[in-house]
């Protein structure tokens, strides 16, 4: 049976009806401990001191929106089959990380809602505001205001001492029933690509049961402590197949300090370089032990990693310190930073010698301006969003920061646009035999008009020239 990838809220449908300070300092976030809450022998017959600590700090989080229930158009023509108004409700877990109310969850979990309710372990509710939402790392961060009271919380342990075979229990809420605690072990670390194909970052994984419902809850050591937000399973079924995987506590604390500072968006440090992984293949004509590292195809000129003095051919063996496995480890140890930090690199020439290096991180140059506009009018880009391509808008979007540079469709709504077969990641080319490099002169394009419009488009590495009349 194939696995898939399975994001785990639990979801639920219902009918709804449809109608229309002072200055204070701010607690500090709660910081990992090293004193085991029991000795080791009592640990071997009870989990419960660990989860005496850690439960409290978990929670039940409910979002809700509403949404409408499309009917068969054909009836609609009579006044009949009115849309339906639908209450979509979505379950998942957080984690309390400030003892003032601030929480964090998947961003799945309350993507879209607009009705957001958490439940404390001792079951009062409050409702919750968004302070950040982060879809490319799938977390988000809440705020329940609960006056001069002083919640329970989880430290969140980003020393990265976790090792395959730790003993870890995953808490949360699966499928509503209440809160619930499973244990296992940290079966991997650094799954850089789940077992799907799909490019992910670099989480954690074990085989504690975690089910629909336990999205954004707590994977804590035998400290109880905070490793992990429990973010998906892989599964023939739907359920615990014993492969669930979890966002590392490293870069959950690069989120949760960027929401509690005011930051609307966790800017990604930018390496500046296209890099690929060490095959078998490369490794044996570089002369390379083993097979791993992260070869530099291609430079930025005057990006991070040129300015580091790397060279194209150099291959990254260690970054801060830890082993680069392959190309997305490095990109993933580059993101755990903030803009100005310095990363320590260990790169391999291609004379054999092992070089150090110093890489400034640094935000991704937002060159040519971004420039956001939705083209309206008697034309066949009607209702597209287009932006200007900049390393900056490839990062936020997940596209290669070298690619050629462009007008680039980030979203259709309705209009011409979509019945001619546009879609977002296209790649504006030429019009009327014009080529386009810019927003602004896709706009002049458009103001010229014109009944015939000859497109030429770029999709998938792939040029498509279609006529149009509009």
């Amino acid at each position: 049976m194939r696995a898939t990838r399975v994001l785990i809220p639990a979801l639920f449908l219902m009918l709804a009806a449809c109608s229309p300070k002072g200055s204070q300092a701010q607690p500090a976030l709660a910081q990992p401990t090293r004193a085991p809450p029991q000795s080791a022998m009592s640990m071997k017959s009870s989990f419960a001191p660990v989860v005496k600590k850690a439960a409290p700090a978990v929670v039940n989080i409910s979002s809700k929106r509403v949404v409408r229930q499309q009917t068969d158009p054909f009836w609609q023509m009579f006044g009949l089959g009115v849309p339906q108004a639908r209450v979509a409700q979505s379950l998942g877990s957080g984690v309390i990380v400030r003892a003032d109310g601030v929480i964090v969850t998947n961003n799945h979990v309350i993507e879209g809602g607009q009705e957001i309710t958490v439940a404390l372990s001792d079951r009062r509710e409050f409702p919750a505001r968004v302070l950040l939402a982060d879809p490319r790392r799938d977390l988000a961060v809440l705020k329940i205001d609960v006056g001069a009271e002083r919640l329970p919380t989880l430290a969140i342990d980003d020393t990265g001492e976790a090792q395959v075979g730790d003993l870890v229990l995953a808490i949360g809420d699966p499928f509503g029933i209440g809160q619930t605690v499973t244990n296992g072990i940290v079966s991997a670390l650094n799954r850089t690509t789940d077992p799907t194909g799909e490019a992910g970052s670099a989480y954690i994984q074990t085989d504690a049961a975690i089910n629909p419902g336990n999205s954004g809850g707590a994977l804590v050591d035998m400290d109880g402590d905070l490793i992990g937000v429990n973010s998906f399973i892989l599964s023939g079924s739907g359920t615990s197949s014993g492969v669930g995987f979890a966002i590392p506590a490293a870069v959950v604390r690069r989120v949760v300090e960027t929401a509690v500072g005011g930051g609307h968006a966790v800017v990604r440090p930018w390496f500046g370089a296209r890099t690929q992984s060490v095959t078998p293949e490369i490794a044996r004509s570089l002369g390379l032990p083993l097979p791993q590292g992260a070869l530099v195809a291609d430079l930025w000129p005057d990006g991070p990693a040129a300015r580091a003095g790397l060279r194209q051919g150099d291959v990254v063996l260690q970054a801060d310190g830890k082993p680069v496995v392959d190309a997305a480890a490095l990109s993933y140890v580059i993101s755990t930073h903030r803009p100005g930090d310095t990363v320590p690199l260990v790169v391999r020439r291609a004379d054999g010698h092992d070089q150090p290096a110093q890489l400034r991180a640094e935000a991704p140059p937002a060159t040519p301006a971004r420039d956001e506009r939705t083209i309206a009018g008697r034309n066949p880009f009607d209702g597209a969003t287009v932006v200007n391509l900049s390393p900056a808008v490839a990062d936020e979007l997940g596209l290669d920061a070298f690619a050629q540079p462009g007008v680039l469709v980030v979203n259709i709504g309705r209009g011409f646009a979509m019945n001619a077969g546009l879609r977002p990641g296209d790649f504006i080319r030429e019009v009327n035999g014009q080529p386009i490099h810019s927003v602004r002169e896709l706009g002049e394009a458009v103001a010229r008009g014109g009944r015939a419009w000859r497109v030429t488009i770029e999709r998938g590495g792939q040029q498509i020239t279609a006529t149009f009349s509009a």
